[in-house]
């Protein structure tokens, strides 16, 4: 973090403090927990279930909060970012790091005391590999820190199954290879069409340190490795034929987009708007949640027949 000083110029509202634990990552992180929750071989009492799930979400909001703590100076570079809450002079940054260490540690020892030791630890685990492995460290060093750092968003489910469980299997693995995977292509196809904000903001993304046109190459091949996930989630005990089904037809969908992509030269590219580009980053958001809503699909089926 740069030694520049951000000065709020009014006094924050509500909005803001609930702008800091990025509501939209968070909305992900508890649809992806509550399936791994709900998936598991051992149900929970709905109030516990439903704590779980709140106490995960504050996890998600701390890791947030820490994140735009942290980065506030190049989130001010970024057209992107530029208005989130202390780049933007809504939230002191001193405030910032406040509330992500209270809620972190409300989170995990709220976890811990509803449900059990392994998941509590599995969510402070994630909540520093996010604000310290990628947001200190992955983030400002290395082209890899959204391949390495995509772990952080993928362990929610796994959090939710051992909520539930008290361990990890082979089901909570694929739910996790399934996010980790999906991670790459997803922000690299964000980085092709946002152009210059990661350079102008020295942040090492791949389409910075090895080009556009190796970025367009990376998003096929990591499509590539993730297609087989989704199937393999299928065929698992959490799984079943509408998860096979989704697993299916959205990974064609996915990996035409990927191929459309790759085969594109920059100049085409930037005549056309990055249509293509912005057509896959918007249907990989609806690849993650069309993915776990089939498990939640086929864990009512099994439920009904």
């Amino acid at each position: 973090m740069s030694d520049a000083t951000f000065t709020p110029d009014r006094e924050a509202e509500f909005g803001d403090y609930v702008a800091l634990l990025k509501p939209r990552v968070m909305s992900l992180v508890v649809f992806t927990a509550f399936v791994g929750l709900l998936v598991a071989p051992v149900a929970l009492h709905p109030f516990v279930a439903a704590s779980a799930v709140l106490f995960i979400a504050l996890g998600a909001g701390a890791s947030g909060a820490l994140n735009m703590w942290y980065d506030a100076d190049i989130d001010a570079v970024m057209r992107r970012t530029a208005k989130r809450p202390v780049p933007s002079g809504k939230v002191a940054p001193e405030e910032a790091l406040a509330i992500g260490v209270g809620l972190s540690g409300i989170a995990v020892v709220m976890l811990a005391l509803a449900t059990n030791l392994v998941a509590a630890g599995l969510l402070a685990f994630t909540i520093f590999f996010y604000a310290v492995i990628y947001t200190m460290w992955l983030k400002r060093s290395t082209p890899q820190n959204i391949v390495i750092g995509g772990a952080a968003g993928a362990f929610p489910p796994v959090i939710g199954w051992a909520a539930a469980t008290g361990g990890v299997s082979l089901e909570a693995v694929l739910m996790f290879a399934l996010i980790f995977m999906w991670t790459p292509p997803h922000f690299w196809a964000l980085a092709l069409f946002i152009k210059s904000d990661y350079d102008d903001a020295g942040v090492p993304m791949l389409t910075v340190t090895h080009g556009r046109k190796s970025t367009r190459r990376h998003i096929l091949i990591y499509t590539v490795l993730l297609a087989p996930i989704g199937p393999a989630l299928a065929l698992s005990p959490v799984g079943g034929p509408v998860t096979l089904a989704a697993a299916l037809v959205l990974n064609a969908i996915f990996l035409k987009g990927a191929f459309d992509i790759w085969r594109r030269d920059e100049g085409e590219a930037e005549t056309d708007g990055y249509r293509t580009e912005k057509r896959v980053f918007r249907f990989s958001l609806y690849y993650l949640f069309l993915h776990f809503g089939a498990l939640v699909a086929d864990r009512a089926l099994q439920g009904v027949f």
